[in-house]
């Protein structure tokens, strides 16, 4: 069986060489037919270049064919372990006792929150790290076959944050499969906060145009979540964040903007992926 492999290069080199190399990764592809469509146009229309996958999201095999009809866009495995939607739920693709709720769902918090009530967080469920590793195994072999050209590892909501065995089990997982783990990437920095949440898309547009103007030579970063404004958009959120699509909205429309696509290319900024500073 033929299998790329990839090896993680320091992202240190492109500073050296006084490159520019920016990373836009949108997450989230699979959780609703909006993020992907919205995640593609990012794609197709601007200046993202990876994007991931929740494997056990109701929409993940219209993500994978769309990944798969966009060959030029990397790809990766978000591994997930909650589902914070209140009206929108996954559940483990493994049995995981430990990992779901009284009606088989994942949780929808890592942490315990204000707004939820008592019970709604892993943390307070006692999740079991066999059962996590059989299920992140499984989202892992379900990505690659779905979306063979993956070339790395993501967490979604941070849920490896719970417990260091976790994020060593993510790191662990990540090198057997020969994937990249995003966050085990030194070198790479963030662009920080770019926005405020209120902004909208014009707004946003410009903050980010200007950010771009200030980089400096090396390997940078920016994660969001872009997905377009419509119905279905509108039906989705939890307590606390309930304008989801306004809000991913805004970022798609900042992503494809003409005003940040003429700094990045004045610029001469380098749009990559996690494969495009890797080596085979």
């Amino acid at each position: 069986m033929n299998r790329r492999e990839f090896f993680f290069l320091p992202a240190a080199a492109a500073a050296a060489s006084g490159e520019i190399r920016l990373i836009v990764q949108g997450d989230d592809m699979g959780a609703a037919h909006a993020i992907n469509t919205g995640t593609i146009r990012a794609y197709k229309e601007g200046i993202l270049r990876t994007t991931n996958a929740i494997i056990p999201g109701p929409w993940l095999l219209e993500a994978a064919k769309l990944i798969g009809e966009n060959p030029g866009l990397d790809a990766g495995v978000h591994l997930a372990l909650t589902s914070e939607w209140s009206y929108v739920k996954w559940r483990p693709l493994t049995g995981a006792p430990s990992l779901v709720d009284s009606n088989g769902y994942f949780f929808p918090m890592v942490h315990p929150a204000k707004l939820f009530p008592p019970g709604a967080s892993i943390k307070e469920a006692n999740p079991k790290t066999d059962e996590v590793e059989k299920e992140l195994r499984a989202q892992i072999e379900t990505g690659r076959r779905l979306m063979p050209g993956i070339t790395y590892v993501s967490t979604h909501m941070g849920f490896e944050s719970l417990f260091p065995e976790w994020r060593a089990l993510v790191k662990r997982l990540a090198a057997e499969y020969k994937l990249h783990y995003v966050g085990d990437d030194p070198g790479i920095r963030s662009l920080g906060r770019v926005w405020n949440a209120a902004d909208p898309g014009d707004v946003r547009s410009e903050k980010l145009a200007r950010r771009l103007e200030t980089l400096e030579p090396g390997t940078w970063r920016m994660i969001d979540h872009a997905a377009v404004d419509d119905a279905e958009m509108r039906a989705i959120g939890h307590p606390g964040y309930e304008n989801v699509a306004v809000d991913r909205d805004a970022v798609r429309q900042a992503w494809s903007s003409p005003r940040v696509l003429e700094a990045a290319s004045r610029r001469k900024i380098r749009l990559v992926g996690y494969r495009d500073i890797s080596a085979r």
